[in-house]
């Protein structure tokens, strides 16, 4: 995840500031579902999804009832094995990407469909908010036909209520390297840095002006 270079006065600084303190006051991490510890006697799917950066889409799927567990990786390239400094570097045609194991009975792909888009930036091409590069462009990885479908036609019925062209790409699943252990549950092991990087990209006051109230987080 890139962050920006740009100088910032004393006033964006303490404002930055302000706003960081009041979200971690509202958001406390060690409250939220843990996907990780959940269980299920039934049969297990798995959705992924790319979403720019992928600290930024663990979170809203851990808070989901029926998602037993998210990894984060990377998907989409060629280079095996790929790491996080080969993959940031935009050569390898890897994504920044979440895989989720989820209980069906539980919660519906419709319904992981439905997190994804209202996290993202359906129109931005080449990124996701201040990260820039089609390693944090948005897709959607399809595990069979029906996850395809649903895929398309979420797509459709988004580009109509936003009124945009959506440029998010939906591709069948390749090979998913989950990334280096720091990297995950990222929000839960350092999340004062987390809610500075999600503020400092710009990630939810764009969501925000994306949809509204439907905005993720």
């Amino acid at each position: 995840m890139k962050q920006s270079t740009r100088p910032l006065s004393g006033a964006v600084v303490v404002a930055a500031s302000v706003a960081l303190l009041g979200s971690l006051l509202i958001y406390n991490p060690w409250n939220a579902p843990r996907a990780a510890e959940r269980q299920t006697n039934g049969k297990t799917a798995v959705a992924t999804f790319a979403g720019g950066c992928f600290w930024c889409m663990e979170h809203p799927y851990d808070s989901l009832e029926g998602v037993i567990s998210t990894t984060v990786g990377y998907t989409g390239g060629k280079t095996e094995n790929p790491t996080y400094k080969q993959v940031s570097s935009g050569l390898t045609g890897h994504l920044e990407s979440i895989q989720i194991e989820y209980d069906p009975e539980k919660v519906s792909y419709e319904k992981l469909l439905d997190v994804f888009w209202h996290n993202i930036d359906p129109t931005q091409r080449g990124g996701q908010f201040c990260d820039d590069g089609n390693q944090y462009r948005s897709a959607i990885f399809y595990h069979d036909d029906e996850q395809q479908e649903l895929a398309e036609s979420t797509k459709k019925a988004v580009g109509k209520e936003l009124r945009k062209k959506i440029v998010t790409d939906v591709l069948p699943a390749e090979k998913f390297w989950p990334a280096e252990d720091y990297h995950q549950d990222y929000y839960l092991k350092n999340p004062i840095r987390y809610r500075f990087y999600r503020y400092n990209c710009g990630r939810d006051q764009r969501l925000q002006a994306v949809w509204g109230d439907k905005a993720g987080h």
